[in-house]
């Protein structure tokens, strides 16, 4: 499965090679997430193609779910040693009884074994159909602006830097372009089973959707976009109310209050996020800001957190780290 350029499309080699050209060093070793499934291995082999071996570690997470664990990971030992790209097989125990579902607890597992591969930048070849489904699967939960912005080509987590290059090509261009270069990839039988949310967004939602809408995915990752370009408008506007309220690392609670209930939820879902804290679900946070605005100064509103709790006390909003 040697690389060969004669049968590389241009626009993903080209979309490929700009997009790290632009957001990484020259020099910047960087990670894979290889599971062995199509994307990931058109990912692999245009990286390889771009010349980029020598700066790369494919990742390959063992999460032991499926009697196939083995196999895909010696799938993608083979694959790694014809592309000349070393290989990192990091076996991991799934927490089934975190109460987080089969589905993130596997993704939380996953998160941990790129965190510890010694690599600060990871590539993953999401697609335009797992933004579309992200997009549809976060609406269903009654996710904000920044939920519905879906995927993000690029991220922080912890710190990780997360890249996805793929993010806006169609899976069909994915296929084509591994039936063309002659590549072999795995399927995950579990991909089939609709009892997971997203799998039955895909089998079942968006594919009835793309009968009646034939652009539904292309449609609903663009909607994605402008939902993430909302998102950098509210941060700005978030920043701003922050710089105007700010005192250190509190907030002022006479300044805080001339801004608002819904520019107050924005600010302090902001301020979550760059503390990297759970924000709470809008019921809970609703009544919050109701009591920050109408508390008297002898009261003192609290709110509890994953990580923390947002205490109101002596005309200050603070942020109080769980030891």
């Amino acid at each position: 499965m040697a690389a060969s350029r004669n049968k590389l499309p241009s626009e993903l080699l080209s979309r490929v090679g700009d997009f790290v050209a632009t957001r990484t060093e020259a020099d910047e070793l960087l990670a894979l997430g290889l599971s062995g499934g199509c994307d990931s291995v058109v990912l692999l082999h245009l990286l390889a193609s771009l010349g980029l071996g020598q700066r790369l570690l494919a990742i390959h997470v063992h999460h032991g779910l499926s009697p196939n664990a083995d196999a895909w990971a010696d799938f993608c030992t083979k694959l790694c040693a014809r592309l000349d790209i070393p290989l990192s097989v990091q076996t991991v125990t799934v927490n089934l009884k975190s109460g987080l579902g089969i589905e993130a607890a596997a993704r939380q597992a996953r998160y941990a074994a790129f965190s510890n591969c010694g690599r600060h930048t990871v590539l993953l070849a999401h697609h335009q159909g797992d933004q579309a489904e992200t997009l549809l699967f976060n609406l269903l939960r009654g996710a904000g602006v920044a939920g519905a912005a879906g995927l993000a080509d690029e991220r922080r987590h912890d710190d990780l830097r997360i890249l996805r290059p793929l993010l806006n090509v169609p899976r069909s261009k994915l296929e084509s372009y591994a039936v063309a270069n002659q590549l072999d990839w795995i399927e995950d039988e579990s991909n089939a089973d609709t009892k997971f949310t997203r799998n039955f967004l895909r089998h079942e939602v968006l594919a009835v959707i793309s009968q009646r809408f034939p652009a539904a995915e292309q449609s609903l990752a663009q909607a994605a976009t402008h939902f993430s370009e909302a998102v950098s408008l509210l941060d700005e506007l978030a920043e701003a109310d922050w710089q105007m309220a700010s005192e250190g690392e509190t907030l002022n609670l006479r300044r805080l209050r001339t801004l608002g209930a819904v520019r107050i939820k924005n600010l302090l879902r902001y301020r979550l996020r760059q503390m990297a804290w759970q924000a709470p679900v809008t019921a809970r946070l609703d009544e919050f800001v109701r009591q920050l605005l109408s508390a008297a100064p002898d009261r003192h509103p609290e709110l509890k957190l994953d990580k923390g709790l947002m205490r109101i006390a002596k005309g200050q909003l603070s942020w109080i780290a769980q030891k």
